[in-house]
């Protein structure tokens, strides 16, 4: 586990920070990009927090700490045969961000439209959380074309971003309470 007894080292002052193998990298890293937005999307979902109850706060809390877990997989350059095994993202992970997505799209109102972000403000904050797991899913690609990382990392933010527009619709009276697109509606 981390122990965290100082919150300020003062190592990041001239715009590097450590990797999870020591290495040190420039803020700006598309690696520290990468794991800062799946930072940002956790945070996100804090906020849709406080506006879930029961089991779709369960969920959320699942996911939040699965968060921190993609953040210590990206933070971390795979490498053969190391000291310490990195924590990693494993299938499992998915498998029930795809069951979850199964049961609670089962009861939503079929699709007629593309649906605006809103509805309740569970939904509304899933939503921003949805479009930021969608921009860490981009930059997670474009650092997987220079750098090997875990692609179970990247499914997982894939199926992230799908079960936070499910949950969303989920929290929006199973869909019923949706707001959607009317194209050229304000024409």
């Amino acid at each position: 586990m981390v122990q965290l007894t100082r919150i300020y080292t003062r190592g990041g002052d001239k715009g590097k920070t450590s990797l999870g193998d020591g290495r040190r990298v420039a803020k700006h890293d598309a690696r520290v990009a990468a794991y800062g937005t799946v930072d940002e999307a956790n945070a996100a979902i804090g906020l849709a927090r406080l506006h879930a109850t029961g089991e779709a706060d369960a969920m959320l809390a699942r996911i939040q700490n699965d968060l921190f877990d993609l953040g210590a997989d990206l933070c971390t350059p795979e490498q053969e045969n190391p000291k310490y095994p990195p924590l990693r993202i494993v299938q499992e992970q998915i498998d029930r961000l795809e069951a979850e997505i199964d049961a609670l799209n089962a009861d939503l109102s079929p699709l007629t439209s593309f649906i605006l972000p809103g509805g309740s403000p569970a939904s509304a904050h899933l939503h921003l959380a949805r479009t930021i797991a969608r921009r860490a899913e981009r930059l997670m690609t474009e650092l997987a074309e220079a750098e090997e990382i875990n692609p179970l990392a990247i499914a997982y933010m894939n199926r992230l971003s799908d079960h936070l527009f499910v949950l969303a619709r989920h929290l929006n009276g199973q869909g019923k309470e949706d707001v959607l697109w009317v194209p050229g509606g304000n024409r």
